[in-house]
């Protein structure tokens, strides 16, 4: 850690290590970017990306990166973070590497929201979002409420949370099956998990939660920061304990809600991105900042990868996330096991 100060008299620690590991991150979550929109029916050379979205590009390029792939990035890209974001929130307030909220009901939450307003109501693609946000923000409150005594215990929570999973996605099951041929092709494309087809619509009220939550989680990140080392020494140190675990569990809520309700759940983003941040900063704490450009860069690199590695057949992201990150999750329980912390 090195301590800055300001002229203003202020002091701000930094830590080289990990601002330098951001600074490669953004620049590799840039470069995927380029590289992802580029690639397609109609491939455009990184140089020629570049050139366009300054505005030096052909009209036929123009309209290719502008109106059809550079959306899809940009949600790409949110997604990514605000999944990262929630997942080192609620990793963080559980001091358990598998408090991932897409382990402990949220993101199961918001399927439900999602599938009831496609099978019972036949809503539209707006009406869906709505359905997942509310759904996640319903079983957030559910998880929290059934997690509290006296406060709310790490394992107490990601138990709990284990527990409300298997059972919204028992929800989730029987929602397809009563679902009508069409209804139910439709809830189980969505349910991969994909970015095909999205565009400014998806983009803007993205960027508009994202913007007002991300500096809110991030104003938290010192009273987080002291939650991890458990409710007692927190209050000792003058945190306000359950105010800052509120609010950060509802933006990590909404966060992941909001992200399910753009692209549909995509699976482990929000379990393994802070991890991988934490281990590559070697830093103690949340690593808000690393986990966000991780989570953007694991995600773009995904769809990259499940635009382009077989062939014509294109797949949801959902489906690469899934398999890499069941890997991932896999070896983490075998390293959780070795270390004996289960």
């Amino acid at each position: 850690m090195k301590a800055i100060r300001t002229p203003g008299g202020l002091s701000v620690r930094t830590d080289p290590r990990a601002v330098a590991v951001v600074l490669v991150l953004t620049a590799v979550t840039l470069g995927a970017g380029i590289v992802l929109i580029g690639s397609g029916d109609f491939p455009i050379a990184p140089g020629d990306v570049v050139a366009t979205l300054l505005g030096n590009g052909t009209a036929a390029q123009e309209f290719i990166v502008q109106d059809l792939r550079l959306p899809r990035a940009l949600v790409g890209l949110l997604v990514g973070a605000s999944l990262a974001l929630s997942g080192a929130i609620f990793q963080t307030i559980s001091r358990n590497p598998l408090g991932s909220p897409d382990v402990i009901g949220f993101g199961q939450g918001a399927t439900v929201g999602a599938l009831t307003v496609i099978v019972v109501f036949h809503g539209n693609a707006l009406a869906v979002a709505g359905g997942a946000i509310v759904g996640g923000l319903v079983t957030g409150v559910a998880v929290y409420l059934l997690a509290w005594r006296r406060g709310v215990h790490g394992y107490r929570l990601v138990l709990i949370g284990i527990g409300v999973a298997a059972i919204l996605t028992a929800v989730n099951h029987y929602l397809v099956t009563k679902a009508s041929l069409i209804d139910a092709t439709r809830a189980t494309l969505w349910m991969t998990g994909s970015l095909d087809g999205r565009d400014w619509a998806q983009f803007w009220p993205l960027l508009a939660v994202f913007a007002l939550l991300a500096p809110l989680v991030f104003g938290y990140g010192r009273p987080l920061r002291l939650l991890e080392m458990g409710d007692d020494a927190a209050f000792a140190l003058g945190a306000p304990v359950e105010r800052t675990r509120l609010v950060l569990m509802g933006s990590g809520v909404l966060l992941m809600a909001v992200a399910t309700a753009a692209a549909g759940p995509i699976a482990f983003v929000a379990l393994s991105a802070p991890q991988l941040a934490r281990r590559l900063t070697r830093s103690p704490g949340p690593n808000l900042a690393a986990a966000a450009v991780m989570g953007a860069a694991l995600l773009l690199l995904a769809d990259w990868t499940a635009s382009t590695a077989f062939g014509d057949r294109q797949l949801p992201v959902g489906v690469v996330t899934g398999v890499l990150g069941g890997c991932y999750l896999l070896w983490l329980l075998v390293t959780e096991r070795k270390a004996g912390r289960i």
